[in-house]
């Protein structure tokens, strides 16, 4: 049975301050790193994930003022950011020798996730389409989403192979398949408890693929059965609320969920006892 928090409360146990260097875009974690995208920056900051000291700076040449997606491959040993402004994917070597690499994707890469082959999919938001690439920037699918889902900020693949897509102008979270036909939405036609969404961006998926969103402008995180048919917001308790949560990063096995701040103190706020 679906429930949006158990009974475990989360807890704000790290806070990653702004380092006075702008908004947070993006966040996520790799064994014991994690990394932060900040919007004007050429680099992206990778702190301990135990004592969250800041450790270095991965200099990413050329990379635009806007970065919304990150996402880190244990097995190709490599972190991929998504270059809204200038519409390329750079992937950064993590083995040591920082090497970056970049190749042109479609109109206005947002989010970033791994599929079931694990393959990189970018959910390009001003072509209205995800496109699937492997970790060497060969373009493997694309596909062209149709009526129903426009703007798509991050996507996800499903254990049933679909993908949950995030729809920044419209407010909606849908279902669709491989031939990006949807199979069913939560959105703004929907009446709930919670109200509309609005902006929704990052999402994370949990093992059952119950889905966490970033109700950006509404500034929480609502949960949403794999169905989409309930949503609550989960409890998450931080002094002044939380500003403009664009990015999630869910490390399910340990319970932490990231959220970054797009707003406000621009911060990362590190949440422990996360049980969706």
């Amino acid at each position: 049975m679906f429930s949006a928090v158990k009974s475990n409360i989360p807890k704000l146990t790290h806070i990653i301050p702004s380092q006075g260097s702008g908004r947070v875009g993006a966040v996520t974690s790799l064994a014991d790193d994690v990394f932060v995208a900040r919007c004007n920056s050429l680099q992206i900051e990778v702190y301990d994930s135990v004592t969250f000291v800041l450790k270095r700076h991965l200099t990413v040449p050329g990379l635009g003022s806007r970065v919304f997606g990150l996402i880190a491959s244990l097995s190709n040993s490599c972190l991929c950011v998504s270059d809204f402004d200038h519409n390329r994917i750079h992937r950064v070597e993590l083995s040591g020798s920082n090497a970056v690499k970049e190749w042109s994707v479609g109109s206005k890469p947002a989010g970033l996730s791994m599929n079931n082959a694990h393959n990189l999919v970018v959910a390009c938001c001003g072509a209205n389409k995800l496109q699937e690439y492997t970790m060497d920037g060969i373009l493997v699918r694309e596909i062209s989403l149709q009526a129903g889902v426009t703007s798509p900020r991050h996507a996800i693949q499903l254990s049933t192979g679909n993908y949950v897509v995030s729809q920044n102008r419209s407010g909606a979270v849908s279902v669709v398949t491989v031939d990006g036909q949807v199979v069913h939405s939560y959105g703004q036609s929907q009446t709930s408890d919670v109200g509309q969404m609005r902006n929704p961006t990052s999402l994370a998926v949990t093992s059952n693929d119950d889905i966490l969103v970033a109700d950006v402008m509404n500034n929480r995180i609502l949960s949403i059965d794999r169905s989409l048919s309930r949503a609550q917001e989960l409890a998450l308790s931080v002094d002044g609320g939380i500003n403009q949560p664009v990015g999630l990063c869910l490390d399910e096995p340990t319970g932490r969920l990231y959220v970054c701040e797009f707003s406000g103190q621009c911060r990362v706020l590190v949440f422990d006892s996360v049980k969706v």
